[in-house]
């Protein structure tokens, strides 16, 4: 009955679109997402064979992809809909590229599972430019194996960074050929540190810049705790993904987008289990900002603009939700498929690791900070070259009180 009322809601809010309509549709990391791009696609077709969706060539990376939409509308060639990164809509907002979506939002988004912490994934000055399509936030990755090892239990985990810290050392001591901890100099996992703090990268009109308050010391600080109590190592991210499914480290902080490429690449060889990000701030101050993807509408042409939202209300609506979960490990962004165990009940008894990676981002979901202008993507440069140095040895505290004023300079506000 549900279903059948959802759909019914989704069908008025919608409305026709023009007969014999085509919709280009950009995404990208195919690696991820080709298969699923395609399975969404029929689909959708299938229910409505007016419609014909053409995938364009997939870009490799989200940041590849925004700027290939950037060159397609110089060109006047820009696709009729875009997945993009949920970190990147924003920059096809600030050039009029995003088309506005709240006329064709239903009157009551919750009824259909776009709740307001979903919608703040996509919305900037009271507008709403995107819907989230997938999301993740960082979660811990363990091997349970080398934690009995190191005279640790998942039964008694620890809940807090020391605790975590403490293990991983032990863990780190038990072989040359074994490492504790890891995680990526990265500034998605820098605010994830941040915002389990309770602090924010900005202040909330991005005037200024406020990760250089004591939450953003105390999250630059676990980066060098990791490496200098925990023994913590530069290598990169690919040699990282490698090495915890091969059993040769013991806690990866990393996006719960990967869980199922662990599993698999895990095996027989130990039971991979996924534990949540330490909360170090009352509930009410945390945000864990969001990854995965958001979708935005790019054609201005009106008769092609119903049939695109027909297309983004259906990859955001529960049964395309439920393809999305179970094709590629992200959570879903809409909230019916989390509340009524009919979509994914079974699933998340085969798999209780995606429960918990699913019920943070409930929690905690938040927006993945953008920096605002020209220069805002070569701040996350910045940021994880900082952090590195962090790792490295620097003092954490001189590290992100120099890191804020250079951005500072970098987007104008000084």
């Amino acid at each position: 009955m549900k279903r059948s009322i959802l759909a019914l809601g989704l069908a008025l809010v919608a409305g026709s679109a023009a007969a014999d309509t085509t919709l280009r549709v950009h995404y990208a990391i195919p690696t991820i997402w080709a298969d699923t791009q395609a399975a969404l696609a029929d689909a959708f077709m299938a229910a409505n064979p007016d419609i014909t969706i053409e995938l364009d060539g997939p870009a490799e990376g989200y940041a590849e992809g925004v700027q290939r939409l950037l060159r397609e509308s110089v060109a006047g060639t820009a696709p009729d809909v875009a997945w993009v990164g949920l970190n990147l809509w924003r920059v096809l907002e600030a050039r009029s590229l995003a088309q506005p979506l709240d006329r064709f939002l239903p009157e009551d988004p919750e009824a259909v599972g776009y709740t307001g912490a979903l919608l703040s994934l996509g919305r900037f000055e009271d507008t709403q430019y995107a819907l989230g399509t997938s999301a993740s936030t960082l979660v811990a990755y363990v091997n349970p194996d080398l934690v009995a090892r190191a005279g640790g239990s998942m039964e008694d985990f620890p809940t807090d960074y020391d605790g975590i810290i403490e293990l991983a050392a032990k863990i780190d001591a038990l072989d040359a050929t074994i490492e504790g901890v890891w995680v990526s100099p990265h500034d998605w996992r820098f605010q994830s540190f941040l915002g389990a703090h309770g602090g924010r990268p900005m202040t909330a009109d991005e005037s200024d810049i406020t990760f250089d308050s004591d939450a953003g010391v105390a999250a630059a600080t676990i980066y060098g705790r990791f490496a200098s109590e925990a023994g913590m190592s530069t290598m990169s991210e690919n040699d990282a993904r490698q090495a915890f499914p091969a059993g040769t480290l013991g806690i990866m902080f990393e996006s719960s987008s990967l869980m199922a490429r662990f599993a698999e690449g895990a095996g027989e060889r130990f039971d991979m289990t996924v534990v949540p990000m330490p909360i170090v701030a009352a509930d009410e101050d945390v945000y864990l900002p969001t990854g995965g993807s958001g979708i935005v509408m790019l054609t201005d042409d009106a008769e092609k603009q119903q049939a695109a939202w027909d297309y983004i209300a259906f990859v955001t609506s529960p049964e395309a939700q439920k393809i999305i979960v179970e094709t590629t490990g992200y959570a879903p962004t809409n909230a019916l498929v989390v509340e009524d165990d009919s979509y994914l009940g079974d699933f998340y008894a085969q798999n209780p690791n995606a429960r918990v990676a699913h019920a943070q981002v409930a929690q905690y979901a938040g927006p993945w900070y953008a920096y605002p202008g020209a220069e805002g993507v070569a701040v996350t440069d910045v940021i994880a070259a900082d952090l590195l140095k962090v790792v490295e040895g620097a003092d954490p505290r001189e590290a992100v009180e120099d890191l804020a004023e250079t951005t500072r300079m970098m987007l104008g506000f000084n």
